[in-house]
């Protein structure tokens, strides 16, 4: 096994494509049943929905529509490489700094080679890599990296007592790299190794625009699961329902771009008639008297559908949300040059609407495979996360980086299973997540300096945030709605004027400012 784990999926270029509708069998259906829906009821309705293959919980949403007035308030810590004791024990942190979210490691029996378990990446591979729990070889709850079932309903237990939601990282798509550590029960549950995978799911992609070899090859050279099987669905589907069970109350789904949407090519020579896992997985059908245990819509759902050339979003839209990757990559350019000045980071740069995309700065891939974002300092990534939590749409996530890393050592104490650093905790992270719950209904005005330096984020005439990422002091003069008056600043204390609808004061060198009226 190579040194690093660099999947070629995250080098794929960011594409811009025009906004699309691609409509499906389902939303048909249900048009041409619409009149005869209106004359059910209750039962009925459910029996109607039955004959069509949909269950009660899936109904279609459109998630490309932009709607003006929606308003996102949710915040996601992504807890990467924290065990369950050490997430259930910073729970009221957690709670405190304004995270409505936490998003856990893969939490499935993974690859676990003896020894390893120790480090977040080691050179010499010996003591575990974090690569391992990407790596699935049963779906059955615990491994020597987040911690055992009784550990996690006891992270779960904490959760809820300061109404922090659990989102799960999944990743159904594929097996581990050694499919001889792939457990004999998981074999057993999809009858047998050769339906485990796709025809051509040992092969390695060597096209990502290729939606045959995206779909159905091997990503990364990691073995591609058949999950069209109806006999993995159902197995996959019962983990599914135990994390549900447990209070889980949502899913990134890993690589969720390299399982194929009804428009994707079909595996028929493995048998398969029809690309239907997502129907089953977000519950507009069942597979052998199995299921989604509870009602889609009352799940945070999105899927790592990194932006390239060809990929239908549009489809997968219609199932769950997905990761703006392309506008992280933007936000990054922004903060490596510390100014804004041509570029446009107001625009998502999705084809979706911003109210169903997960953003970020940085995600663990961004950090930890390529090290794509590993150079930005703490309070560049900061500066970055005040500007996207202070908008109106988007549900932001903070990748929590490793304890005890700098810029030149990406991995710091690099123990496996520990907290990350502090910076989820920092007076300016705090502020921020706390202002965006507080602008409940407040629409956003994105205003930039001329010099690209200086960002503000006025939310109504409720509040407004500051965001300065030049590195020296920058004179504040933008317009904003705020009303005219003096407001003095979360973190700081520092005041700033609102003086006929323009916004006045020094921002410090990279620096963030909470105002609220």
């Amino acid at each position: 096994m190579c040194k690093y784990l660099f999947y070629s999926d995250y080098f794929a270029k960011f594409a811009y494509h025009n906004n699309k509708r691609t409509g499906n069998y389902i939303d048909c259906m249900l048009k041409l049943n619409f009149k005869f829906l209106l004359l059910m009821y209750s039962k009925s309705i459910l029996v109607t929905f039955a004959l069509l293959g949909v269950t009660s919980y899936g109904m279609s949403k459109d998630r490309m529509t932009v709607n003006p007035d929606a308003v996102n308030t949710g915040t996601i810590l992504h807890a990467w490489s924290w065990n369950f004791p050490e997430i259930a024990k910073n729970m009221k942190d957690i709670a405190a700094s304004g995270f409505t979210m936490v998003q856990t490691s893969p939490v499935q029996h993974c690859y676990q080679p003896e020894g390893s378990g120790k480090k977040i990446f080691d050179d010499n591979v010996t003591e575990g890599n974090w690569y391992y729990y990407y790596q699935p070889t049963d779906w059955k709850v615990g491994n020597n990296i987040v911690g055992t079932r009784e550990q996690m309903i006891q992270m779960m237990d904490s959760a809820a007592k300061y109404n922090v939601k659990i989102i799960v990282d999944v990743l159904p798509n594929h097996t581990a790299f050694d499919i001889d550590a792939v457990s004999d029960d998981f074999y057993k549950a999809v009858g047998g190794r050769e339906k485990m995978f796709h025809s051509n799911g040992l092969t390695p992609i060597n096209n990502y625009s290729d939606r045959d070899q995206c779909t159905l090859w091997a990503m990364g050279g990691l073995p591609d699961v058949n999950t069209e099987n109806p006999d993995f669905q159902k197995y996959y589907l019962e983990f599914v329902n135990d994390l549900l069970g447990l209070g889980v109350r949502g899913f990134r789904y890993d690589t969720a771009k390299h399982i194929g949407v009804h428009s994707d090519p079909v595996d028929s020579a493995s048998g398969v008639k029809e690309n239907d896992f997502w129907d089953v997985v977000t519950g507009r059908k069942s597979v052998k008297g199995v299921a989604l245990s509870m009602p889609y819509d009352s799940l945070f759902v999105y899927g790592e559908v990194l932006q390239d050339k060809g990929v239908p979003e549009a489809e997968y839209a219609d199932y769950m949300g997905q990761t703006a990757s392309g506008y992280g990559h933007v936000i990054r350019e922004m903060l490596e040059k510390h100014s804004a000045k041509n570029l446009d980071v107001i625009s998502y740069h999705h084809q979706g609407a911003p109210e169903y995309l997960t953003t970020w700065v940085e995600s663990h891939d961004t950090y930890a495979n390529a090290h794509e974002s590993a150079h930005l300092t703490d309070s560049q990534i900061r500066q970055g996360w005040v500007y996207l939590t202070a908008r109106q749409n988007g549900t932001p996530l903070f990748f929590s980086r490793p304890a005890g890393s700098t810029r030149q050592n990406y991995w710091g104490n690099n123990v496996l299973g520990a907290r990350g650093n502090d910076e989820f905790k920092h007076p300016e992270v705090v502020a921020v997540n706390k202002f965006r719950a507080a602008m409940s209904g407040q629409k956003e005005k994105v205003d930039i300096s001329d010099n690209g330096q200086v960002l503000v984020v006025s939310r109504g005439k409720k509040g407004a945030v500051i965001v300065n990422i030049g590195t020296l002091s920058n004179e504040v003069d933008l317009p904003t709605t705020l009303a005219d008056g003096t407001y003095k600043d979360a973190v700081y204390g520092k005041e700033f004027k609102v003086r006929k609808g323009r916004l006045h004061g020094l921002a410090g060198p990279e620096r963030s400012y909470i105002l609220q009226k």
